[in-house]
């Protein structure tokens, strides 16, 4: 969905993953453990999916300064981007009033979820607890930008997805002021949790 989007905004694209992956390669276990998490605890693949959901959030958060960086840095340049990927949080777009827009997609089809999983990664077997993780990240994330006033997009279905986006990026929102917002930036967040 994020590519679309910056194609029909003729916008760059970013990948909040690159910044979490040059982050772990500059960093040790040591300096960020969250962010290390994953790779120096194998028993996370047997952990129950609520307990991974924690972690997901746990490593948002050990992030949110190095994203919020970089969305400043692009709004003070002036240098739109839709910016989508693992770990981006609602809240990432308050700080900066009308001149960020996020909105969060929405899945709660497991089965539809394992599916896809399935279907992009053929030999990882049975994607069921993968597809719990992602509805119980979802399901946070649609709190918190129900709490912020911004918007939730059923994912579902995907022939019009794109525009169904597109008019919530460009509908007045509330923001953490109480003002209503009516400038479009073309700098969205796409919070669907695809790990």
């Amino acid at each position: 969905m994020a590519v679309a989007l910056a194609i029909r905004y003729a916008t760059p694209l970013a990948e909040a993953d690159d910044i979490v992956t040059a982050l772990t390669a500059m960093t040790t276990s040591q300096q960020q453990p969250a962010l290390h998490y994953w790779n120096t605890h194998p028993e996370t693949l047997s952990w129950q999916p609520e307990k991974t959901s924690d972690l997901h959030f746990a490593v948002a958060e050990t992030m949110r300064p190095a994203f919020e960086a970089v969305i400043a840095d692009h709004v003070e340049a002036g240098a739109p981007v839709v910016f989508e990927g693992d770990y981006l949080l609602p809240e990432l777009a308050v700080p900066f009033g009308d001149a960020v827009r996020a909105v969060v997609l929405e899945d709660r089809d497991e089965q539809r979820i394992a599916a896809n999983y399935r279907t992009r990664e053929p030999d990882s077997g049975d994607q069921h607890e993968r597809a719990r993780v992602s509805v119980l990240v979802g399901t946070q994330l649609v709190r918190r930008a129900s709490r912020l006033g911004i918007p939730v997009v059923a994912a579902h279905p995907w022939t019009d997805t794109l525009d169904r986006v597109d008019g919530a990026l460009r509908h007045p929102r509330l923001n953490t002021s109480g003002r209503v917002g009516t400038r479009l930036s073309p700098y969205g967040s796409d919070g669907h949790h695809s790990r």
